[in-house]
């Protein structure tokens, strides 16, 4: 058992080089696992030899959330958001997966990392200010001014609205981590207050079983929120594109 709620976020090394070079960790073998994960995923989903014409469940729920993708990116942004779907439905994948395999048992969670989200965010963030750029010139500058502001009120608005749009992918980034480690944390708290009881025995052995009821149903809930903050990262993505492409 951890002797810590915290300690199951740690990063530690699992093989450690001679050379002291390449050293590999628990956080880059989850790395690995989901860059296998997805590159199998794309193989599924253009019908390589990995997937099938008749689809079955699984190629059918990738397909769901390739088309709820797409169609979100394309009602936001219209064709122009559409040849940078590749990019997001990766990462908006990587999170999903991540948020899910750190449900599993002496697994690792990737984006309990404020490091990992905002490093995510702010690429993401980065790409945003490029198109804008490329898409309006110097016009980009629009975005910090509103239509009809009067030259005295500009003085006060476009502070706020450069401050607003850089704190977007901090923002991003800390509400993903945010929700995922207090998940987290609370599932490894319940857990071990269950098996303290379990240790402790005598008259009170037999309420080891309310603790891990509750366990259950956290994990269930922690599925819901890991599915959940997977699509509000993706909804907020689609609004930035679509606000860099139209200039508001």
């Amino acid at each position: 058992m951890l002797h810590s709620a915290l300690e199951q976020f740690q990063i530690y090394p699992m093989v450690k080089s001679v050379c002291f070079v390449v050293t590999l960790t628990n956080q880059t073998i989850i790395f690995l696992v989901l860059l296998v994960f997805i590159i199998y995923i794309r193989g599924v989903l253009t019908y390589s030899n990995i997937g099938y014409i008749v689809p079955g469940r699984f190629q059918l729920l990738l397909e769901n959330i390739y088309v709820v993708t797409i169609s979100m990116l394309h009602e936001n942004t219209g064709k122009i958001g559409i040849k940078f779907f590749p990019f997001i439905f990766t990462v908006c994948s990587f999170i999903l997966l991540s948020n899910l395999i750190g449900l599993v048992p002496y697994s690792f969670t990737l984006t309990s990392h404020l490091f990992v989200t905002v490093f995510l965010s702010l690429s993401l963030f980065l790409g945003i200010v490029n198109i804008i750029y490329k898409k309006h010139g110097w016009k980009s500058f629009q975005l910090f001014l509103p239509k009809g502001t009067s030259l005295i009120l500009s003085f006060l608005l476009v502070p706020i609205e450069i401050v607003s749009f850089i704190f977007k992918p901090l923002s991003l980034g800390v509400r993903l981590f945010a929700n995922i480690i207090a998940g987290h944390t609370l599932l490894k708290v319940i857990a071990g207050f269950s098996w303290a009881i379990i240790l402790h025995g005598g008259l009170i052995f037999g309420f080891h079983i309310v603790p891990l009821l509750i366990l259950v149903l956290l994990i269930g809930l922690e599925v819901g929120v890991g599915l959940i903050q997977s699509y509000v990262f993706l909804i907020l993505t689609c609004i930035y594109f679509r606000d860099a492409v139209n200039l508001h």
